[in-house]
């Protein structure tokens, strides 16, 4: 990484975005505090992605192709929408505030 004065970042720009092309960073500082970095922009894509990267990595089970059993699309199909079974609650318990925060001040 390299670190510059706004002057010298004036005077010899075009040098540092030789550098940052080149894969540097450049840090730039106004009073020796840092406000501003130089960093190559990323290139897009010129070539499409090539297809079956994943290509052996995984394998599917015959299973995964079977339909799915009579009970479990009935009760897919037929089951509530929200189970009866009680799930953990992930909120926070407290005080239950109302009310504009002004109106909350004055009641404490």
């Amino acid at each position: 990484m390299i670190v510059i004065n706004i002057h010298e970042a004036k005077a010899k720009l075009s040098e540092y975005l030789d550098k940052v092309a080149a894969g540097e960073h450049v840090v730039i500082c106004k009073r020796n505090r840092p406000v501003a970095e130089l960093r190559a922009v990323e290139q897009k894509r010129t070539e499409p992605r090539p297809l079956g990267l994943a290509k052996g990595t995984f394998s599917i089970p015959p299973s995964f192709f079977e339909p799915m059993p009579d009970d479990w699309l009935d009760e897919f199909y037929n089951g509530p929408v929200f189970p009866a079974e009680k799930l953990p609650s992930r909120v926070a318990e407290g005080r239950a505030v109302s009310g504009p925060p002004a109106a909350r001040r004055r009641k404490r």
